[in-house]
């Protein structure tokens, strides 16, 4: 590359939410590309969301830690405009006179995203690819809300199907590291 291209300057353009970039060629010619970048944080259009709402919404279906994560995502802030703790989620929760999340009391079994990919020993990714692809059952109470998966449905046949063809796309040194579980030091 050195032989062809001079050098590569790269500017932000705010108002169209783009890099350009000015590529010098050994020629003396210029050529300026556009590319767009990646907006981070974006939530589906509508009302903003208090913590407070999202509390009622979410208060007594998950434990506080995972609603002080899910508060944290959406990008909420405390009144004092600090980030959410556990402590934080359940005083507020306290105010607000929600119950605490019972596992006991759910008529169905369910667990979350990072619980499913435990149980079936594939990353959290292959979980979230078998619920785009509609093969794992999963439902969200609001957008950014953690996933609630039946238990019953990490056993059904379509989810051992799933998973086995996740497996065939691993590459090759992937698996040789699951198979080998030794600890490796270096320089021994």
């Amino acid at each position: 590359m050195r032989l062809l291209i001079e050098e590569v300057v790269i500017d932000i353009d705010q108002a169209e939410n783009a890099f350009v970039l000015l590529i010098h060629w050994i020629g003396g010619r210029h050529t300026e590309v556009r590319l767009a970048r990646r907006r981070t944080g974006r939530f589906p259009p509508g009302p903003k969301r208090t913590a407070a709402d999202i509390l009622r919404k979410l208060g007594g279906h998950w434990p506080d830690r995972e609603l002080a994560v899910t508060l944290n995502r959406m990008r909420c802030r405390t009144e004092d405009d600090e980030t959410w703790t556990t402590v934080r989620v359940a005083e507020l929760r306290d105010r607000l006179a929600i119950p605490p999340y019972d596992p006991e009391a759910e008529e169905e079994k369910t667990v979350s995203v990072d619980a499913a990919a435990k149980r079936l020993g594939v990353c959290v990714a292959s979980v979230h690819k078998l619920i785009r692809a509609q093969i794992l059952p999963a439902t969200q109470i609001l957008y950014s809300a953690p996933w609630k998966i039946p238990l019953a449905a990490l056993e059904t046949e379509a989810v051992r199907i799933g998973l086995q063809e996740i497996a065939a796309r691993r590459p090759r040194q992937a698996l040789d590291k699951i198979a080998d579980r030794s600890m490796t030091l270096p320089g021994f």
